[in-house]
């Protein structure tokens, strides 16, 4: 992946576009190929009113038979000129084409190969509307700018300094008198170009609220229809989109004044000079096939300044682009892999050994409060334990500790006697399987669904996998059975249906240490009692940690870790606990007087 940093400060458009440099690079032929194809169309372009200045001068100004071949001559040359000015042009629109499309597709993958390798600190700041945005909308702006733009710039600027020369070559008194009149032009240009640029910040950041909102409720559509608040929401939406369109309007104003006034100043001085030019024939100073080169060159040189501003335009709004990217790609992870990381030891037939020491840790959104204070706790190799406690107490937190999610301020952790921190992170969640709370579905039939616990296995240990995980059954009953498609996010299936699933890819990745955030919650009593029965069987060789609300479903555990306000307050078994007549006595209590 390609490595940048973001702009430390607000630059200028040019410098913001450099940070492109490092995606461009790789591609120095097809650069220099259309390089090529750009000089040879803009000498081509050049050389037409030279050839226009021959045919007048000496074509029409000759007599007889000779005039005509001189006519005849010179409009060959002029198609001869043309064809060449054809090849060139579509083999620079194919080059810059490519290049524009390649660099944009290396940019969203780079973005988005950054993206989800950002711990999840940067997404409690950060939507993913917002970032699904950067990825399209931006990167068109930057696709226009590679595949046009720049393109557009150099041959303009060919066209300006080449249709430069040749008016100097022609008449340095009205060329001079051009380039006055030019030195007005450059002013509104940078002005207007800097708040442009400001203005195309602006507009990109109002589409990606509006994205970020959009992505936000359709994922929540059946809580928005529940509380019936379409109306609501489309309305919240179209604001949000007529405050987007309304900042777009400022910056097409802006642009289209700086069009307005670019092409007024310089056409305004072209008609002055021509008129001084004409006046120049009449008095036989200058030939008419010199006053016409000049006014072919001059309206080179004017066309060229016109879509330069032009290509200021779109170069203003793809440098907002750009910083918004460089920004995403600046984004450094908290949680990083160690320069040397160590190897686990090999695997024991016990399962893996846990160990976390005096660990304090409070989320980066919410520095004031302690979500686990001072816990300590060790986990021998196949023991099963389960954490209970009230909403809050820090049992997840737990969970995101150990696959390292999140470093916490003071502490360590350990597995099999290695501080997570010193493992390479895709050995480290390899060594847990974890089945959350929230079960996370693909766009994808059940057989993939499962195999993404691990991408290798086979379609038998798939299967072998969803049997343990008492979802065989339910599966094979689907129209397609395993080649069915389970519906974005799994909407086709019942929420027990989704929570097999998530413990079959579990199970499936066979891991040394397994982790149960609520596994059995979504479950009716059948699908408990058969979920319950094919865990207790994948606990044999492995460390569990199971998270329960519901306690009935821990009362076999090894040892029972009651936490509360990221304490552990209370240890032992059920019986113990119940014996003892804390927190852990009033929740069973609590429940068990339920049933």
């Amino acid at each position: 992946m390609t490595t940048i940093t973001a702009p430390a400060s607000k630059k200028t458009s040019l410098a913001t576009l450099a940070g492109l440099l490092p995606f461009l690079s790789p591609y120095k032929r097809q650069f220099l190929l259309a390089a090529i194809a750009l000089v040879v169309a803009a000498s081509a372009t050049l050389a037409i009113p030279y050839a226009f200045k021959q045919m007048i001068d000496l074509g029409f100004g000759a007599a007889g038979s000779k005039s005509t071949t001189h006519v005849d001559l010179y409009f060959i040359a002029l198609f001869g000129v043309a064809c060449v000015l054809a090849v060139a042009t579509a083999a620079r629109f194919y080059m810059v084409s490519w290049l524009g499309e390649r660099v944009t597709a290396d940019i969203r993958s780079a973005v988005y190969a950054h993206v989800v390798t950002q711990s999840p600190q940067f997404f409690e700041t950060t939507q993913s509307g917002e970032v699904l945005s950067r990825l399209t909308t931006d990167t068109t702006l930057i696709q226009s700018v590679v595949g046009t733009s720049i393109s557009m710039a150099l041959r303009n600027v060919l066209l300006f300094v080449g249709g430069l020369a040749m008016l100097f070559i022609t008449s340095v008194k009205l060329t001079a008198i051009i380039l006055l009149a030019l030195v007005a032009v450059v002013l509104p240009i940078v002005l207007f170009g800097r708040r442009v640029r400001k203005l195309s910040r602006d507009s990109q950041d109002r589409i990606a609220d509006a994205s970020a909102m959009a992505g936000e409720i359709l994922n929540a559509m059946p809580t928005v229809q529940a509380f019936t608040h379409e109306k609501i929401e489309a309305r919240r939406f179209g604001a949000s989109v007529e405050n987007a369109f309304r900042t777009a309007m400022q910056r097409i104003r802006a642009r289209s004044l700086l069009t307005m006034v670019a092409i007024l100043l310089v056409f305004g001085a072209i008609v002055f000079v021509l008129w001084l030019g004409a006046h120049a024939v009449i008095a036989g100073r200058m030939s008419g096939g010199e006053l016409g080169q000049f006014i072919l060159y001059a309206a080179i040189v004017a066309g060229a300044i016109g879509a330069l501003s032009e290509v200021l335009g779109e170069a203003q709004r793809a440098a907002g682009a750009t910083e918004r990217l460089l920004e995403l790609l600046g984004e450094e992870s908290p949680i990083r892999n160690p320069a040397l990381p160590q190897a686990l030891p090999p695997r024991s037939a016990a399962g893996a050994a846990v160990v976390l020491e005096d660990i304090v840790f409070h989320y980066p959104s919410r520095p004031a409060t302690a979500a686990l204070s001072h816990l300590t706790v060790e986990i021998a190799p196949g023991e099963t334990v389960a954490i209970v406690g009230p909403s809050g107490a820090g049992k997840t937190t737990l969970f995101q500790l150990l696959l390292r999610f999140y470093d916490p301020q003071s502490g360590r952790i350990a597995i099999d006697g290695v501080d997570i921190r010193a493992l390479d992170l895709h050995v480290l969640r390899e060594a847990i399987g974890i089945v959350p709370q929230d079960t996370i579905i693909f766009s994808a039939n059940a057989m993939e669904n499962i195999r993404y616990g691990r991408a290798d296995a086979t379609d038998a240990e798939v299967i072998a996998a969803a049997t343990l995980a008492a979802a065989h059954e339910f599966i094979e009953r689907l129209p397609e059975g395993y080649q069915s498609f389970l519906g974005e996010r799994g909407v086709r299936m019942s929420g027990g249906q989704r929570q097999r699933i998530a413990i079959a890819r579990a199970l499936l990745k066979n891991p040394p240490l397994l982790l149960l955030d609520e596994a059995t919650s979504a479950l009716d009593a059948e699908s408990e009692r058969l979920v319950q029965s094919a865990l207790e069987a994948a606990m044999v060789g492995r460390t569990t940690l199971v998270i329960a609300h519901r306690l009935a479903t821990v009362q076999r555990a090894d040892r029972i870790l009651v936490m509360e306000d990221g304490r552990i307050v209370e240890s032992g078994t059920h019986a113990s606990l119940v014996a003892q007549g804390g927190l852990y006595a009033s929740l069973a209590a609590l429940q068990f007087s339920l049933h």
